[in-house]
């Protein structure tokens, strides 16, 4: 189990740094790649045998990698635009606050959904402070097919009282995913706008093996697939709010 988290992280990482970083980025990147290993590692111990001893391993570095990919976003210079900017630290603030929720001992499925809905709420305004919505329209058709084709599969086994509320996320996460995705098309030439259509479509493959984990599952090593897919796309997101260096670092 743990060797397979050893080979999956390495990985991401080198997905991270595809591209030369500067030194303060590196030194992130390294810091989160730790956090996010420490999490997936204590989530995976405490669902074996060593029981619920591992868990304040994952309570403690669950949060740490995201609010260490908040500092990422914070820190970035030269930057998209303030408000591109803005509204992205606004969207890794809710995911930062859905993965308490859905951390913390209890049925807090919902709290966790409601904060992770607000996220992307907060990442499609960015995604819309320099493009137009579903210009083109097929990303987004192709994002909310792919969510509705999801949901319909995963339907009955959706208890009835969290059917509208999933409907709601689903729809508003696939709006996300699309319009990044749509961004991305008439801005083939912007390194930052690639960045961050890779991570919302990244978003929602973490969020897609989640939810067969939780309502047909469960699905093997999930908290690996999830979480690595999780941090992958929050980081892309977050390095999309530096502008014209990104396109250096491309070139």
């Amino acid at each position: 189990m743990i060797g397979r988290v050893s080979s999956t992280v390495p990985c991401m990482v080198a997905m991270v740094f595809r591209s030369p970083l500067p030194a303060g980025v590196r030194r992130l990147a390294f810091a989160t790649a730790g956090a996010a290993t420490a999490a997936i590692v204590g989530a995976l111990l405490a669902a074996g045998r060593a029981g619920h001893g591992w868990l304040w391993l994952h309570w403690i570095a669950k949060p740490l990698a995201t609010a260490l990919i908040f500092v990422l976003a914070w820190r970035a210079r030269p930057v998209v635009s303030p408000r591109y900017r803005r509204w992205v630290l606004a969207g890794i603030a809710g995911s930062l606050a859905g993965d308490v929720f859905l951390m913390l001992p209890g049925d807090l499925f919902v709290p966790g959904l409601v904060a992770f809905l607000l996220a992307h709420v907060c990442f499609i305004a960015a995604f819309l402070s320099d493009s137009r919505l579903a210009a083109p329209a097929w990303p987004l058709a192709a994002c909310l097919a792919y969510g509705a084709a999801n949901l319909a599969l995963l339907w009955d086994a959706i208890d009835p009282p969290l059917r509208v509320p999933v409907i709601v996320y689903v729809a508003v996460l696939a709006t996300m995913g699309g319009q990044a995705w749509a961004r991305a098309r008439t801005r083939r030439s912007d390194a930052a706008a690639q960045l961050a259509a890779r991570g919302a479509l990244v978003f929602m493959l973490s969020d897609s093996v989640l939810a067969w984990d939780r309502f047909r599952g469960p699905v093997p090593l999930a908290s690996l697939w999830v979480l690595a897919a999780y941090y992958l796309a929050l980081w892309w997101i977050a390095r999309s709010v530096q502008g014209a260096a990104i396109d250096d670092e491309a070139a």
